[in-house]
Order: structure tokens, then C-alpha cells, then sequence
């Protein structure tokens, strides 16, 4: 490869990567507010025929035009190894892919311009806002849902959480009665060479004082093995969630509304439950109505229809809070929860999931660089060899 061919493969280089910026630019300035996303909103496909496409033909087409008129004009005829050959091959792969790449650059200034107004550190707050008041926005009809609010959902104070162990009793033919006991689910770690002499020991030991083996047996859950250590997971004490004056049922429900990215989801589901806690039974009403606010707020920002009243609510949920048997009607918390959930998943998706290039242009994309590819590198080394044969 000569000087010049190297000098020419440089500024040819240099002239895509500029366009490639001007395309960057173009997404990021085109981009139209986290507002106006929805369901259906994605990255740039190659849709053939809108402004983007068309230029990208145009702009594709010339350059590859005016790149090939020179290289072969200014650059043939010279005597070139097969390693030579092969590097200029690799150069002229890189010039057509990044000759039929420009709608990429696009969709990453998309994703710089989302990404401006709505950093991520702000979604994860809004996100971590919403898993705290999760409870609060269902729908008044969600809240007789057995499988969102139960008492085993509850993660906070202590001895929460519980296991629920159902007994049923036949009272007649085919006519049972079931009672529910609830036990706090307690941890216990040892070393396992310790907790194996126990084993060998304590049966004696319990025979002596006249305990069933098997109870201490039955309060065990789950045994894991830690390194050297053995971690048991047993059934504790006998406790009453449904008669606890210091639980609503605002809190059983553990469900995070989105969980935040590279955060163990155990963890965002305890530190929820411990903020939801302090709100209702630490701290004074205005910081739940400051938070109510927060998420009036967040559905504005994100262009929610909302009949959202922060006060009304506030009274609503301490009402449900001291008349914990009552069943919840409806709660001022009218808006549209739907559009919500779509917009918050679909952002979550633009964030974590973006798709440049679709699945379904994929292999035409790839197919048209190779053979754009092939094209090029045979024309020049057809025609590098004529004109070297003139020249000799």
C-alpha cells in the first residue's frame, strides 16, 4: 500500500465519519420528547422511504461513486503482494459498512438526545419513586386480589416477613374448614461441622427433655450451604398479621412497580417496603403528600392524563390505614394507569434494550455491505492489474 493509497483511505475515512456525525446530529435534534413516546416508540428502522432512507441512498451512493472514480484513477497500477491486497480488502470492507451505517448514527443521537433530557439516574429516581407508592396506584378492584395483598407479602417491621401454613379440618362429608397459622421466618448461620455434631447429639439430648424431633425438624424451611458454614432458614414464632394494628393493607404488597437495572430485586423490594413503613407509621402526613405530589408530578412530566389528587388521596389512604377491615373503594388516584405502565416500559426498553438494527433488515443490511464489498475490491483489483499491464 502506497503513501498516497494510505493518505486517500485516511481522508476518505475521516469524510465518512464526519457524515456519520451529521446524521448524530440530525437524530439528536430530531428527537421528540419523552412526551411523545409510546408503545410503539423505537430507534430508527430503515423504512425506504422517508427522509432519513432517501438521503441515505443519495448520500451512500455518491460518495461510494466519487470514492471508487479516484481510487481507481489515482491508485491502480501498482505492483501489490497478497498481504497488501488483503489489508486494502479489510479497508474497503470498513468504507462500505460505514458508507451504509448512517440511520445507526441516527438512532444513537436519538438515544443521546432521550438520554439528555431524561438521564438515568433520573428514571432510576422516578422508577424507585413508583415502587415505593406502588400500593397506593392500583385500581380500587385490585385491591381484593388475594395474590397482591396478602400478609405474606409483607417485608417490614419486624418479624415480618411470614409463612403462612394452612390447616384444613373436616367438619362433614366433603365440607372442610381451614385456620391459618403464620410464623416469622427466621435465619440462623453456623458452621456446619458444628451443626453436624448437633445433629448426632441433640436427638438424644430433646429425647431426655421430652421434645418431638420432628417439630424442630418441621420448623425448618431451607438449608444452604455457604462455604464452610450452613445458613438455616426455620419458622419462628407464631405471630397475627390480620390483627396487627400496625399494618394496612397498603403494606401487603411487595410488587415493584419497574425494578431499577443491576440492583438485586430482593433488595429494592425490602428498601421500598421500609420507606412505605416510615411514611405511613414514622413520619407525619406531609411527607406522604410531598410524595403523592412527586408522582403528580412524574405523570405530568411524562404526559399522563391524570385526575390526581395528592390531599384527597392522603385522606383516603389514612382512612384504609386505621379501618383496616374495611374494603377499599375508590381511592383518588385516577389516572391513566395503562399509559403509564407502557410509557415507563417502553423508556426501560429505549434505555436497556435498544434496537439499532432491526431483526428484520438485519440480513439485507449485512448482505448489501458484503456485496457492495465484493463489488469494490473486484473492480479494483481487475482494474489495478490492467492498468499495470499498460504500464509495463
Amino acid at each position: 500500500m502506497t503513501k498516497n493509497l494510505k493518505k486517500f483511505f485516511v481522508r476518505s475515512l475521516i469524510i465518512l465519519l464526519f457524515i456519520h456525525l451529521v446524521y448524530f446530529i440530525y437524530g439528536f435534534f430530531k428527537f421528540e420528547g419523552i412526551r411523545n413516546v409510546n408503545i410503539y416508540s423505537e430507534f430508527y428502522r430503515f423504512k425506504f422511504y422517508d427522509d432519513v432512507s432517501i438521503s441515505h441512498f443519495f448520500v451512500s451512493g455518491l460518495f461510494l461513486l466519487f470514492f471508487l472514480i479516484i481510487l481507481i484513477r489515482k491508485h491502480a497500477g501498482q505492483q501489490y503482494s497478497a498481504r497488501r491486497l488483503m489489508k486494502i480488502g479489510l479497508v474497503l470492507l470498513l468504507v462500505s459498512f460505514l458508507s451504509f451505517s448512517f440511520f445507526v448514527s441516527y438512532s444513537f443521537g436519538l438515544n443521546a438526545k432521550m438520554r439528555a433530557e431524561l438521564p438515568e439516574a433520573n428514571f432510576n429516581k422516578d422508577k424507585e419513586l413508583l415502587n415505593v407508592l406502588n400500593p397506593f396506584l392500583y385500581n380500587y378492584t385490585s385491591y381484593s386480589s388475594e395474590k397482591l395483598f396478602n400478609v405474606t407479602n409483607i417485608l417490614y417491621p419486624k418479624p415480618y416477613p411470614v409463612i403462612e401454613e394452612i390447616d384444613s379440618t373436616l367438619i362433614s362429608e366433603n365440607n372442610y374448614i381451614t385456620e391459618s397459622t403464620y410464623y416469622s421466618i427466621d435465619t440462623l448461620k453456623v458452621l456446619t461441622s458444628d451443626l453436624d455434631k448437633i445433629t448426632k447429639n441433640g436427638i438424644s439430648v430433646l429425647d431426655r427433655i421430652n421434645i418431638d424431633p420432628a417439630v424442630i425438624k418441621d420448623r425448618i424451611i431451607a438449608k444452604n450451604r455457604i462455604k464452610d458454614s450452613t445458613q438455616i432458614i426455620f419458622k419462628g414464632m407464631e405471630v397475627n398479621p390480620k390483627y396487627d394494628d400496625g399494618i394496612c393493607i397498603f403494606m401487603q404488597n411487595k410488587d415493584l412497580y419497574k425494578p431499577v437495572h443491576k440492583v438485586s430485586v430482593e433488595k429494592q423490594e425490602f428498601d421500598a417496603a421500609v420507606k412505605r413503613y416510615k411514611l405511613l407509621y414514622k413520619y407525619n402526613k406531609d411527607s406522604l403528600l410531598f410524595s403523592f405530589k412527586r408522582i403528580d408530578t412524574l405523570l405530568k412530566k411524562y404526559n399522563i392524563e391524570n385526575y390526581f389528587d395528592s390531599k384527597k388521596l392522603i385522606v383516603d389512604v389514612y382512612y384504609y390505614k386505621k379501618n383496616n377491615d374495611k374494603i377499599v373503594g375508590g381511592i383518588a388516584n385516577d389516572f391513566d394507569k395503562k399509559a403509564l405502565r407502557e410509557k415507563i416500559n417502553t423508556i426501560d426498553k429505549l434505555f436497556y434494550k435498544p434496537n439499532y438494527l432491526d431483526r428484520s433488515i438485519r440480513t439485507i443490511f449485512f448482505a448489501v455491505i458484503i456485496s457492495v464489498w465484493t463489488i469494490l475490491f473486484l473492480i479494483y483489483i481487475l482494474l489495478n492489474n490492467k492498468k499495470k499491464a499498460v504500464a509495463e
